[in-house]
């Protein structure tokens, strides 16, 4: 009797296991879907808690679900070899003078323009239900209510004290120490880096940058007259340093443009080796490094990788951060780290802006300080790291066989290489005659390369709608 009741629990593990399966491979419970508890699923089939346990440990096995420490079973996304990372550009270019022509700046305005059309896979920001605008903007009432100081006049040139005071703070856990007066706010990410390029650079400079790069680098060298020589890097460990020194030896770089933690749109986050090596190579060569790490704070497994700032022990490196991609992108608030360069980011700081708005700098001051800026960063990394998941098996099941999904490890961007042949300036036009947003290929490089490429933003929980969006462009591509 004993030996049956056994039997019975095996054959019950596998029929467990086996109708979860099928409701993943169907669709109905997609990757990041947290799965019924233990207990739960014992007492909803009157089967024992081992024998559930026995069901998830098959599943597992079989790599379709995923244990998490203190937080259940969840499924799992499908892995890299059934969906393969993007290839690698193999070669570098020479210099090239960056110019924004009308056919790619048409394809950036269809893009942007369509931000808050049916479905928002195009640009890269946050749901608003996943950021604490409600606390943000309690707090900035609460700055106008307590006196008329802020607002009343100009605040100092680097900015807000208290703000740059918390920033230090932050920045300490990072690796990377700053004072207060090494610090200058800024009106988000995108002024910081204008402001870095600016100071650096005379037209016609040359910059190198990743391959494929954000597109508003681009256009950024576009309005100051610079060249780029785009670098080789891995969808998984960032810039092809080999391919850098290279460049250097080759070409007059006046300074190099990347983002180590969480490149978009590749997602690429660089071990701290090879941010050690590349500042090492930049301070040799006397030239800068900008780095951008507004999407620092977004790694999916919890954890704040160092920036390259760490690394640097003569000020070769400008640090840009933002607010944008964590707190509240209409508050515009963004910060600059110059190193060696504060003064002539100062005297165009001075120039270009002279100040910021005061009072929306001391409300995210007053969060850092006193609103849960961790707590709130746990819950949001959380989320992200389901999304990408959740976005990407979307991706992996719709689009035709032999289509390479970027594996992010932070942020909020999925970058798709559909095969060759079907283009991503095609699907674009096509998706937006669905209501759909995408953002293609070709806009992420000063040659219009990645022609079979798209950027798909999964900063929006997934829905019901989202996965309907991707179906249709996985149905597109396959028409193409």
């Amino acid at each position: 009797m004993a030996r049956a009741a056994a039997e019975d629990d095996a054959f019950l593990y596998e029929r467990i296991a086996d109708e979860l399966d099928d409701l993943i491979g169907r669709g109905a419970l997609r990757a990041g879907d947290r799965l019924p508890s233990v207990r739960r699923l014992s007492e909803e089939r009157g089967v024992s808690v081992a024998t559930v346990v026995a069901a998830y440990l098959l599943l597992e096995g079989r790599g379709v679900a995923e244990a998490r420490p203190k937080s259940g079973h969840f499924v799992r996304a499908r892995s890299s070899a059934e969906a393969k990372v993007p290839s690698v550009p193999r070669r570098t270019a020479a210099p090239a003078r960056v110019s924004i022509d009308a056919d790619a700046d048409q394809l950036i305005q269809a893009m942007l323009q369509a931000r808050h059309g049916e479905v928002p896979l195009g640009c890269a920001y946050l749901a608003p239900e996943l950021l604490p605008l409600r606390k943000l903007n309690t707090m900035l009432a609460q700055v106008a209510r307590e006196g008329g100081g802020p607002g009343g006049a100009y605040d100092e040139l680097r900015g807000s004290l208290q703000l740059r005071r918390q920033l230090a703070r932050l920045a300490a856990g990072w690796g990377v120490a700053l004072g207060e007066d090494e610090l200058v706010t800024t009106l988000g990410g995108t002024d910081a880096l204008n402001l870095a390029i600016g100071a650096l650079t005379r037209p016609g400079d040359v910059i190198a940058l990743e391959s494929p790069a954000y597109f508003a680098f681009l256009r950024m060298f576009d309005h100051h007259g610079l060249r780029a020589i785009e670098i080789p890097t891995d969808p998984r460990t960032g810039l092809d340093l080999d391919a850098l020194a290279d460049a250097l030896r080759r070409a007059p770089v006046r300074a190099v443009l990347c983002s180590p933690n969480f490149q978009n749109p590749l997602g690429a986050r660089m071990p701290d080796e090879h941010k050690e090596r590349l500042v090492r190579m930049v301070s040799r060569r006397g030239i800068a490094l900008i780095e951008d790490d507004v999407y620092g704070d977004l790694a999916h497994d919890g954890s704040r990788p160092r920036p390259a700032k760490a690394f640097d022990r003569d000020g070769s490196v400008l640090l840009v951060g933002s607010m944008s991609k964590t707190l509240a992108p209409g508050y515009r608030v963004g910060w600059l780290a110059p190193g060696r360069f504060d003064e002539p980011v100062l005297r165009r700081k001075s120039a270009m802006t002279l100040a910021c708005p005061t009072p929306t700098e001391m409300a995210v001051a007053e969060l850092l300080e006193h609103g849960g800026y961790e707590r709130h960063l746990r819950r949001l990394r959380r989320a992200l790291a389901d999304q990408s998941a959740q976005h990407r098996d979307a991706i992996v099941r719709a689009f035709p066989e032999g289509t390479r999904v970027s594996q992010p490890q932070g942020g909020f961007v999925l970058w798709v290489e559909m095969p060759h042949g079907i283009s991503g300036i095609e699907l674009q036009a096509r998706a937006l005659e669905q209501g759909i947003a995408i953002a293609p290929g070709p806009i992420f490089s000063a040659r219009a390369r990645f022609q079979s490429c798209i950027r798909i933003s999964s900063g929006h929980p997934f829905s019901p709608r989202i996965h309907r969006a991707i179906a249709t462009l996985g149905r597109l591509a396959h028409e193409s």
